[in-house]
């Protein structure tokens, strides 16, 4: 029996109403979500480093998401030595269910991207070129990440967020719980970098590419 065009597009357009107030929903339910982490990470999602907030405005969803989880599972946020870690868990526990979380990280994904000042100091961007080359198989020659590695932009992160996570990184406070594939990626990539000032140097190359 053929199909009657008329109909189809009847349908077409029914399904598409049915499935907007789902989305205006989501909306919505982010946006009021998004008044308890404004707290830390500032209205526009720009991070506030007094509070080791950082800025979260315009990452994907998939990446905020997914730390979200993290943190509410106990695979982040559970080591005595990650202090903003154990203020996310929280958090991310008081989100009830995978919709809540889906919901506020949509919502900081749609947030213009903000680019904070740099707060380090003495870092050597062209000593830092060499260094983030190893980087680039996984977050881009200019840092926009890659979904399918699980690698986040870094083109608009905190430097001091960056600094840290690394140190982090090092002394296996993040990365090295069960269930964390892409921390646990990065526990071999930061061996390459030897020092404190391997990373200021390699963060002030991250530095200068441009937010996008």
């Amino acid at each position: 029996m053929a199909s009657n065009p008329k109909r189809a597009v009847l349908g077409a357009c029914l399904a598409l109403l049915l499935a907007w107030p789902a989305a205006a929903d989501d909306h919505a339910l982010g946006r009021e979500l998004w008044g308890l982490c404004q707290q830390c990470h500032m209205e526009d999602g720009g991070g506030n480093a007094n509070f080791l907030a950082p800025s979260i405005a315009g990452l994907p969803q998939w990446y905020v998401q997914r730390q979200l989880q993290k943190f509410h599972d106990g695979i982040r946020g559970t080591h005595f030595d990650d202090v903003s870690g154990m203020r996310m868990r929280p958090m991310a526990l008081w989100l009830k269910d995978e919709s809540y979380m889906a919901a506020v990280a949509g919502f900081a994904a749609a947030l213009p991207i903000v680019k904070p000042a740099p707060l380090l100091q003495g870092g050597d961007a062209a000593r830092g070129q060499a260094l983030y080359g190893p980087c680039i198989a996984c977050h881009g020659p200019q840092g926009g990440g890659n979904e399918v590695l699980g690698a986040p932009p870094l083109d608009h992160e905190s430097d001091w967020y960056l600094l840290t996570q690394l140190q982090h990184f090092k002394l296996r406070i993040r990365g090295a719980a069960p269930g964390d594939a892409q921390g646990a990626a990065m526990l071999g990539m930061v061996t390459l970098l030897p020092d404190e000032q391997a990373m200021k140097d390699v963060i002030a190359y991250i530095q200068t590419f441009p937010a996008k």
